[in-house]
């Protein structure tokens, strides 16, 4: 199984970017791109980029973001626990295409979680672990809904999944231990079609 993880998006930067962190000697920068779907939709995307490619983003200014979908754990104990981010590899002027994909292989690393709505539509809750290199893996969330929910549910622990898909954002209400609820935003992989993970 050759492992994938490519992510190519188009959409309006919202701020400047901000710094995020050091690593290995470069320092990283993170910015939210708003990228919209066919139905008009949008989605808010968390995206990280280097130092050598701060010049090319301002704020209100229509990019194209080829990169991959990383994954880190958040020990401070507020929000998620699994934080989603789109590495930037890449960033040119928008082409002015509706654009967001994803290509991801890897392995399954939890069972699928199969339910259906109220309506009675079918809805499969995937991990799925994509190997990095040093020995370190992207855990991403990855959602199929119909056919593809009922496909994907039959797999398990440590079986190979290759798909493509979009990444989508979507806020939801957390109830903190106090009883209040604040609202939080989730990244997941919305599958569009099982590939061959051999292929």
């Amino acid at each position: 199984m050759t492992t994938r993880n490519e992510v190519l998006l188009e959409g309006q930067a919202l701020n400047a970017p901000e710094w995020s962190h050091e690593n290995h000697g470069t320092q990283f920068y993170r910015f939210t791109l708003q990228v919209p779907r066919l139905s008009g939709q949008l989605d808010i995307l968390p995206v990280l980029v280097s130092d050598t490619q701060l010049t090319q983003v301002e704020p209100e200014c229509s990019l194209r973001v080829q990169g991959q979908l990383r994954s880190f754990n958040n020990r401070s104990g507020v929000g998620n626990k699994l934080v989603l981010t789109v590495y930037a590899q890449e960033i040119q002027p928008s082409q002015d295409e509706l654009c967001n994909q994803i290509t991801l292989t890897g392995a399954l690393c939890k069972e699928p979680v199969f339910r259906r709505t109220p309506l009675g539509r079918s809805i499969c809750d995937l991990m799925l672990a994509v190997p990095r290199r040093y020995g370190r893996a992207d855990y991403l969330p990855v959602i199929a809904w119909g056919q593809l929910a009922v496909r994907a549910s039959r797999l398990h622990v440590g079986d190979a999944l290759s798909l493509e898909g979009r990444v989508q954002s979507r806020t939801y209400h957390k109830v903190l231990d106090s009883g209040e609820s604040e609202e939080r935003t989730a990244y997941e992989v919305s599958m569009m079609r099982l590939l061959d993970p051999d292929a």
